[in-house]
């Protein structure tokens, strides 16, 4: 497995991390935590040293499996969490509201490293930036975290570029977590010249957008009642049948390649930046090898101008998010 460094803080990760979130929520009912376990420690023996988690997954269960399953390799990886939402401490049901008070943030920061067995959490996102808070307060509570070791690295996710700056004069952002990948490439426009500009890692999360560009969804493919995907516009059955152009696109790159449309994809999404690191997730192992096996697809400059060329011809059909959530974003 290759190795990446996020901006210029030092922070080595491997080219390709594992987000844990759908082991616990978000695309249908939690998986088995034996399997799980097995799962992660797998993945670090295949190369994976970043690991993605989240209080909200769960909620708190993610935090929980992520924290048994790496603590006897704890000192040879990067586990990453967030706070920033309004979760019941006592139910674990999660409020409509974001919080990022001061006092709340310290709050989770305790509460996280127990749930991960760990003293340090190695990089602590803002999962929403919190309109209520100014963002130059809660980067003030992540550094002194940082002073006293309970925290390594700052990261945001979702953030808009002016939100970026305020935080960054703080406390220096290692990484920015958002959405990107040929089924959304929002990013190109402000967010990776700022992160350029700034020396701030991109860890892009649904790097094969939400599993549409596997090639294993089409218009008629049904999804667990409890999976996010039936409420995001992009993922209406005319939505996935007007945008199967793209996935044809991958598709047939991948087969030139003797590769799969999930590998070029994220081997697309290396090719950008040299400080990019994106987190596919998965709960199969044979996904996870294959995912994996992307370091090792070389797209030219041909390949990747051909992809680019074939895709701005088309025009992807429904929101990346509902309305509700999409509100949330580039504050």
């Amino acid at each position: 497995m290759q190795k990446r460094t996020l901006g210029k803080s030092g922070l080595e990760v491997s080219a390709i991390g594992l987000g844990c979130m759908s082991m616990s929520s978000g695309y249908g009912p939690p998986a088995d935590t034996h399997e799980m376990i097995g799962l992660l420690r797998r993945a670090y023996d295949l190369g994976v040293t970043h690991f993605d988690t989240a209080e909200a997954y769960g909620p708190f269960a993610n935090e929980e499996l992520v924290g048994e399953a790496l603590q006897p390799i704890r000192d040879k990886v990067i586990i990453a969490t967030k706070f920033g939402f309004e979760i019941d401490p006592v139910t674990g049901k999660r409020g409509l509201g974001t919080n990022s008070k001061p006092e709340h943030i310290r709050q989770v920061a305790e509460a996280s490293l127990k749930r991960l067995k760990t003293e340090f959490i190695d990089l602590f996102y803002q999962h929403r930036v919190d309109p209520d808070v100014p963002i130059e307060d809660v980067a003030g509570v992540v550094k002194e975290l940082i002073a006293e070791g309970k925290v390594r690295h700052f990261g945001l996710s979702e953030a808009g570029v002016q939100t970026i700056r305020r935080a960054h004069a703080v406390q220096p952002i290692t990484a920015v977590q958002s959405e990107y990948s040929l089924f959304w490439r929002g990013p190109e426009a402000e967010l990776l010249p700022t992160l350029e500009e700034l020396g701030i890692g991109f860890v892009p999360f649904s790097p094969l957008g939400a599993g549409f560009l596997t090639g294993k969804i089409d218009e008629y493919t049904k999804f667990d009642p409890t999976d996010f995907r039936n409420i995001v516009p992009r993922f209406s059955p005319e939505a996935r049948k007007a945008n199967i152009a793209l996935v044809e696109l991958v598709k047939a790159v991948a087969e030139r390649k003797n590769a799969t449309p999930a590998q070029v994809a994220l081997a697309w999404l290396l090719a950008q930046k040299p400080w990019i690191a994106p987190i596919p997730g998965t709960t199969k192992l044979h996904r996870l090898e294959e995912n994996l096996r992307a370091v090792s697809v070389e797209l030219t400059r041909n390949d990747l101008k051909e992809i680019d060329e074939a895709a701005s011809r088309l025009k992807l059909e429904g929101a990346r998010l509902p309305e509700a959530a999409l509100k949330m974003t580039g504050r």
